[in-house]
């Protein structure tokens, strides 16, 4: 959804000319966008900020709030941090900026419909750390680290290394197992932890301590 015409119709012809994904809606306003997201359950909602009325953030949280298998890709010209801790903590699962790629913004559409997370290069790991360390109104020191009870040593060690941006690859590679085995281990992490997506265990990473937040 986006307030620009052309943007949402540039979007729907490049989406066209794909075999994989399909639009089953479009809207120009936030309202507009949670009602259709709610009427149509769509796998991937793809998200602008600025809108008139409801803004792009508040959208993303009532439509996650009414659904966690519609997954929102926010893409938008602004990412300031402010708007990226916005769109994680309004349960977006991807944050994208509209001057990537045109096969880059397709391929986030479909790590998102495959149940993954993505986050732009340019929204790096410390400003994950920074959302963790300031949650709300309270210091961040005056926040403890969440228990780590429920997972094996094993997966404590997954989710360190998803905590500072692994793929399964690369936690196979460093713990010396298959990429079938992390695979299997990450799934096992949403399973327990309850957790939407990659991003979201990368947030709790930091929230148990396992990973400590740059200074």
């Amino acid at each position: 959804m986006d307030d620009q015409p052309l943007v949402r119709s540039g979007l729907r012809v490049l989406m066209a000319d794909t075999t994989d994904l399909e639009v089953v809606g479009e809207a120009g306003t936030g309202t507009e966008g949670v009602r259709l997201a709610a009427e149509l359950r769509p796998d991937v909602v793809v998200m602008d900020i600025r809108m008139p009325g409801m803004d792009g953030i508040e959208a993303t949280r009532l439509i996650t709030a009414g659904t966690a298998a519609v997954r929102v890709l926010v893409l938008t010209t602004f990412d300031e941090d402010d708007h990226v801790y916005g769109a994680l903590r309004a349960g977006a699962s991807g944050f994208a900026v509209k001057d990537m790629a045109v096969e880059e913004i397709l391929a986030a559409i479909r790590v998102l419909a495959a149940g993954d997370a993505l986050i732009a290069p340019g929204v790096t790991r410390r400003l994950i750390a920074d959302f963790v360390r300031t949650p709300g109104p309270a210091a961040p020191e005056a926040r403890a680290p969440r228990s780590v009870e429920g997972i094996t040593e094993r997966e404590r060690e997954v989710l360190t290394l998803v905590g500072r941006g692994r793929s399964n690859g690369e936690i196979a590679e460093e713990l010396f197992i298959s990429a079938a085995t992390a695979k299997s281990h990450v799934s096992r992490l949403f399973t327990k932890l309850g957790a939407r997506d990659r991003v979201q265990l990368v947030i709790m990473a930091y929230e148990m301590g396992l990973v400590a937040p740059p200074r």
